[in-house]
């Protein structure tokens, strides 16, 4: 047993000298790509192209992979004392992540230096602590130094949000969780309640159900929910809104038309589970959030009027102009359902539609196209280093200024193995791309640095205003 924890033990300290290496290869890599101050206002800076890098090498999201890069200069440039922790695997990677967040507002050297030397002295003695707690002993010591700098919580009025939780859809179903004002919640309320109760009582769906189909028909621009009683005398039957209203992009096999809808998909559960349950159908795929539809709700959406059509497949011949038809970019759009970028999420229907080799040196042809983001697009224009080559298959090896290689796939070989999304091979360019001439970058209304002080000043600046009153005398 005491072997077990001594592993335990010095695999924590591993891990956080590990993080400690990390995070000072990351620091080093962003001085060495962000100190060109003439494309600090590009709408893609250096920032955003080490974020790239980061991003790919990591695994991890461009936002990720930017929250890493700020704390690996804060505990560098603004906590070396807490820095020389980690990088001894004294301290955790959570408790440097939580210092770094609680001391953002400091700007003052000095104080810094204080707060830097408070913190790595009395930190090692805390033991293990609550999130709630680690925040308190941080703030205490940010408070004595610097008031004004701690991260004040902000009121539920502040916080108020809604999340549609696409990216953790399960059996065709999505959680929404949210605040609203007050106001705004009984107005919901209410007309929730209302469409719920206006369709006849031989509609099959429980209240609750009826509410959520509600929400639906609302975002559709509706005010009345169709009745599914099947009677067409039903004073509240008719076209469901939901299917003309807004659409929805479903990729699936050609065999999902002829599914056959659920008959318990509306009602109570029923008593008794199924003694032998079907076999698993194939299931559709909402393009750019990978939400899986599966079968039996494809065909609930076809009975309730949803359109169906074939997805046609490009020619094998390349377009003549720059700009691919309808059904090409419909293709590879559907083909690749996200950004091509390494770790990139952005739905296809949001990015552009890139040459892989630029036009017209390289065609307009299926195999030659791709989706990328904006930012990554301006990144791969703009930014020397990143290349990009495209198989017909639609697999992308992306190499970066370091050399490295990253090869993505189309999201729908990885959703939709069967469909085959292989297009016709190209023949390699002839000489060389012509110069691109009359492109700009995009540039910032504010630089990155500015916007971070206007964001801090702002913070203390409601701050200040909590510290006053507290440092008010009493009254006599």
């Amino acid at each position: 047993m005491f072997d077990a924890v001594a592993e335990i033990v010095e695999g924590a300290r591993a891990a956080a000298q590990g993080e400690g290496r990390r995070l000072a290869g990351i620091a080093q890599l962003v001085r060495e790509r962000c100190g060109d101050d003439e494309r600090a206002w590009w709408a893609c800076d250096g920032w955003d192209a080490a974020a790239a890098e980061v991003s790919a090498l990591l695994g991890v999201t461009h936002g990720r992979a930017s929250a890493q890069m700020h704390l690996a200069l804060s505990l560098r440039d603004r906590l070396p004392r807490v820095n020389a922790l980690l990088m001894a695997g004294t301290l955790s990677y959570r408790v440097c992540e939580a210092i770094v967040n609680r001391t953002d507002l400091i700007g003052d050297r000095a104080t810094l230096a204080l707060v830097d030397r408070a913190l790595a002295h009395y930190v090692v003695s805390w033991g293990p602590q609550s999130t709630l707690k680690l925040q308190r002993a941080i703030d205490f010591w940010v408070d004595k130094y610097d008031p004004g700098a701690v991260r004040r919580t902000r009121t539920r009025v502040q916080d108020r949000d809604v999340v549609v939780d696409v990216g953790n859809a399960q059996d065709g179903v999505v959680e929404i969780r949210g605040t609203l004002l007050l106001t705004d919640g009984v107005a919901i309320h209410r007309r929730l309640a209302a469409m719920a109760h206006s369709v006849c009582e031989d509609d099959p769906r429980t209240i609750g159900q009826r509410r959520s189909d509600a929400m639906g028909a609302i975002n559709a621009g509706s005010d009345r929910l169709a009745c599914l009683c099947g009677n067409p005398e039903c004073p509240a039957a008719g076209e469901d809104a939901r299917t003309t209203s807004v659409v929805v992009h479903l990729v699936a096999d050609a065999d999902m038309v002829d599914a056959v809808p659920d008959p318990v998909v509306h009602g109570e559960r029923p008593d008794t589970p199924s003694e032998s349950p079907s076999p698993r159908s194939p299931s559709g795929v909402v393009t750019g959030h990978r939400g899986i539809v599966p079968a039996p709700l494809f065909a609930e959406l076809i009975r309730s009027g949803a359109k169906v059509r074939e997805l046609r497949r490009p020619s094998d011949e390349p377009e003549p102009g720059y700009r691919p038809s309808t059904a090409l970019d419909e293709f590879v759009r559907m083909r690749d359902m996200t950004c091509r970028f390494p770790n990139c999420d952005m739905p296809a229907e949001y990015c552009d539609v890139d040459h892989t080799i630029p036009w017209p040196w390289g065609p307009t042809h299926a195999s030659n196209l791709a989706c990328i983001c904006r930012k990554h697009h301006l990144l791969k224009t703009f930014w020397t280093g990143w290349r990009d080559r495209q198989h017909p298959d639609g697999a992308i090896v992306w190499t970066s200024p370091t050399g490295h290689s990253y090869t993505t796939q189309p999201g729908s070989r990885l959703l939709i193995p069967r469909w085959n999304v292989t297009t016709a091979t190209l023949p390699p360019p002839v000489g060389q791309p012509p110069p691109t001439i009359g492109i700009m970058m995009p540039t910032r209304r504010k630089t990155r640095a500015a916007q971070r002080a206007h964001r801090i000043a702002a913070e203390r600046k409601l701050n200040d205003a909590r510290v006053t009153e507290r440092n008010r005398p009493p009254p006599f």
